[in-house]
């Protein structure tokens, strides 16, 4: 087993389920920072800033950490803008205050006037005229980019359209393939290994879901480690052409 320095975790599924705790997930993260080891949670999620994500994982899971520790699609979104875009670049966004605030915070401009980019995230005020815009912008020229393809969420209701439902919508009524950003895709784990400044072998990707977390690894070229406790079942991850680099039914199974 190589010895890594840097672990990306996934949250739902891997850190927690909704508001139920996984303690074996807390005994994981303390002993990686017992280890001294660089921990960024890296989530498709883009409705929360990292603030309000840290401080859940410290009131809620008994997870001690800051809001460094926290990588959404919102903040990558707004890291790769920063890669392609000149600054007080104009967007337009479909999202909600944790996307907003990325990318203010970066320096773009949130308009609907003649903006250079559309931002596709969750919404769950969402309405037509939000989407009719977007779609209008998109087909005048601005470039149309998606935060995460997830087609659902689980909460106590069951499983809710995800940010992928609003991105799927958009992308069929302007008939343009946006740029996505979110795990699959490996802009953010790019992003990511750009922030913790560590070479993908020094790295290992944390999840549950083979076709979100795992597949980001494999599209970047890390190594994974897929854990039993979310969305992913045994005999469909066998199922797959590429295997997880390592797989395990709880993380109290990881030696660190």
């Amino acid at each position: 087993m190589r010895d890594y320095q840097g672990y990306f975790i996934d949250l739902d599924g891997t850190t927690y389920k909704g508001k139920q705790q996984i303690p074996a997930a807390a005994r994981f993260i303390k002993h990686l920072q017992d280890a001294q080891k660089d921990i960024l949670f890296v989530t498709n999620n883009s409705t929360r800033t990292p603030e309000f994500v840290a401080e859940n994982l410290r009131k809620n899971h008994n997870i001690n950490v800051t809001a460094a520790n926290i990588y959404t699609t919102a903040l990558a979104t707004a890291d790769y803008l920063l890669s392609v875009a000149p600054s007080m670049s104009k967007v337009y966004v479909v999202g909600e205050s944790g996307l907003k605030q990325a990318l203010v915070n970066n320096g773009f401009v949130i308009t609907d006037n003649d903006p250079a980019y559309v931002v596709v995230g969750l919404d769950t005020d969402v309405t037509y005229a939000k989407l009719e815009k977007a779609v209008l912008l998109i087909r005048n020229g601005a470039t149309f980019i998606g935060t995460n393809a997830d087609s659902n969420l689980p909460n106590e209701r069951g499983m809710v359209p995800g940010a992928g439902s609003i991105v799927k919508l958009v992308e069929y009524a302007t008939q343009q393939q946006p740029i996505m950003i979110g795990k699959p895709e490996s802009i953010i784990m790019k992003m990511a290994l750009k922030k913790v400044q560590l070479p993908k072998e020094s790295v290992i990707m944390v999840g549950d879901n083979y076709h979100t977390d795992i597949q980001a690894a494999i599209n970047v070229g890390m190594d994974s480690l897929l854990v039993y406790t979310g969305l992913s079942r045994p005999d469909e991850v066998l199922r797959e052409r590429i295997q997880p680099t390592y797989t395990v039914k709880s993380l109290d199974e990881w030696k660190i």
